[in-house]
């Protein structure tokens, strides 16, 4: 299993190619560029590793705390963290449910402070509104964010695939001498 270093690498070193053939596949630069992005935030801070103490958790300063309930709920590379899919997915709902406790202290804070008046309507039309203009770059962040999970999970089995090899072969030779 690689360690979080070589994992930000691979990461960058995937990055080419992920640009390259999301153009190839789309022919839009917009949409390059936001999966280009959302593969780096995938691989350098919303990847499967948030299940441990790892650099991608470390990377949330003093923010990282958010991340102790999930690092307790979800067993290390079990396929709650690090399955294609659904390891992704659970970290967006983890992490927007975080998003949705604090809209709704702020709200709460606003409108008892400032009478701001502010409601479920009020804030989330906006967002339904962005959500149905923008529903290819929706998708785009989405497949970025997955992308980066699977160039993860990827270097991991082959990590783990070639440290099994090595353990084989270092007995295959204590047994021969």
């Amino acid at each position: 299993m690689p360690a979080g270093r070589t994992h930000d690498r691979i990461t960058l070193w995937c990055l080419p190619f992920v640009a390259v053939s999301t153009f190839g596949f789309t022919y839009s630069l917009p949409l390059t560029v936001i999966v280009s992005i959302s593969f780096l935030v995938g691989g350098f801070m919303l990847g499967p590793d948030l299940d441990i103490h790892s650099i991608q958790y470390v990377r949330w300063g003093p923010l990282r705390w958010i991340w102790l309930p999930y690092q307790i709920a979800i067993k290390h590379r079990s396929r709650l963290s690090h399955g294609p899919i659904i390891g992704t997915a659970l970290r967006v709902a983890y992490l927007a449910a975080w998003l949705s406790l604090f809209a709704v202290v702020s709200m709460g804070l606003l409108n008892v402070l400032w009478d701001a008046q502010l409601t479920w309507q009020t804030v989330g039309e906006p967002f339904r509104i962005l959500f149905r203009r923008y529903l290819f770059e929706w998708l785009a962040v989405i497949v970025g964010l997955e992308l980066g999970s699977i160039s993860h999970s990827i270097s991991d089995a082959f990590g783990s695939q070639i440290s099994r090899r090595k353990r084989r072969k270092k007995r295959k030779n204590k047994r021969h001498h």
